[in-house]
């Protein structure tokens, strides 16, 4: 019987035919019956893959033939054949949506001007030294950070990676910008680009985890700084690194202790809220209040609107 697992991984490295390199993945992806999402872009790629080891691990050797991709961090967890419903892979300005592509600057040793990169235990030895002085900073969507976070972290109100410039230029952390600073996320890519925006902006001591919330989790698990579950972009939905993981989110209906987000009975739902599974049933058959304003603003322009002749 094939196992199934998921890759991740990401590579910041300057690539002038972007279009050559989406075209190669795709095919690389169909030849191996792999699915999931690969970005491309000028300054990398990003990409979360599920299939079967055997063809994972084909996969992986050859991308690692394009140059800068040789020495790229590649994190594997447990897949079930199903986590993706489809490949995609496409050409984006970013390798994540930050809104500033004119700001990024990549060269063959990655992103310039990035914090500095601490293992796990390098993090905790800082934290260990250097106590309440560190601060952590997350650099997820908000309703991410609502199932796990690290412990007295600050996570900024964005609902996408797009809102973080404004926030980082709104003043709101100006205070920090003289304490030492460890910004985290998911696998670490997004916090290559956050790091280097902060840094850019007065932050004078930004460091970020190699490998994410990941692999800190895979290494401490929650014996450590990490509190609760982790969000993931499949059909998982969230991973416990250790049988002792309490979830810190609670069920927007009842308030009992979950992990588990659902989107409401909207088809044109984004929004995931924190909902336990005895919850689930109702939460579906719900129209949650996001799409519900957006409704009934619908509606209203749709009154208003003038009737042509």
């Amino acid at each position: 019987m094939a196992v199934h697992k998921i890759v991740l991984f990401y590579a910041f490295t300057p690539v002038p035919d972007p279009l050559a390199l989406r075209l190669w993945q795709s095919a690389l992806a169909e030849r191996w019956n792999l699915t999931g999402r690969v970005i491309v872009s000028e300054h990398g790629i990003n990409a979360t893959l599920g299939g079967t080891v055997e063809d994972l691990k084909r996969y992986v050797k050859t991308t690692r033939q394009y140059p800068g991709f040789a020495s790229m961090d590649v994190k594997w967890s447990d897949g079930t054949g199903a986590d993706f419903p489809r490949l995609s892979v496409k050409v984006r300005p970013e390798l994540v949506s930050f809104g500033a592509p004119d700001e990024l600057e990549v060269d063959a040793d990655g992103v310039v001007g990035g914090g500095t990169h601490l293992s796990p235990k390098e993090v905790d030895a800082l934290v260990a030294e250097r106590g309440d002085e560190v601060v952590f900073f997350d650099g997820r969507n908000a309703f991410e950070a609502q199932i796990g976070r690290f412990r007295g972290a600050v996570v900024p109100d964005v609902r996408t990676t797009r809102d973080f410039v404004a926030e980082l230029d709104s003043g709101r952390y100006d205070d920090l910008k003289g304490r030492p600073v460890v910004t985290y996320c998911t696998g670490g890519v997004r916090c290559e680009v956050l790091s280097a925006l902060m840094t850019a902006r007065g932050f004078e001591e930004v460091y970020q985890i190699d490998g994410g919330i990941v692999r800190y989790g895979e290494e401490l698990g929650t014996s450590s700084l990490w509190e609760g579950s982790l969000y993931v972009f499949d059909e998982r939905m969230h991973v416990d690194f250790d049988p002792e993981t309490v979830p810190l989110g609670t069920c927007v209906l009842c308030s009992a202790v979950t992990a588990s987000y659902e989107n409401c009975a909207s088809t044109a739902c984004t929004t995931l809220r924190v909902v336990c599974a005895g919850c689930s049933e109702q939460a579906r058959s719900q129209t949650c209040p996001t799409c519900a304003a957006a409704e009934a603003g619908q509606a209203s322009h749709q009154v208003g609107d003038p009737v042509s002749a």
